[in-house]
């Protein structure tokens, strides 16, 4: 398994990259997960996007 962490700010399209990519990713056939940690969601507020990735299936579904 490996991790990507995304770091950005609000509103710099994050999230949007995490599912791109994981949508890319899942149709090598590979497991995927793509998921984001905020707080206060306003524009320009730090935040974080995460990938995981696996040939078989992904049994951690925390940070």
């Amino acid at each position: 398994m490996f991790q990507i962490r995304w770091h950005a700010r609000a509103g710099q399209g994050a999230i949007t990259g995490a599912k791109g990519l994981a949508d890319v990713i899942s149709k090598t056939g590979k497991e995927v997960q793509a998921f984001a940690s905020y707080g206060s969601a306003k524009r320009g507020a730090a935040m974080m996007a995460y990938n995981r990735v696996d040939d078989g299936p992904i049994l951690n579904h925390e940070r």
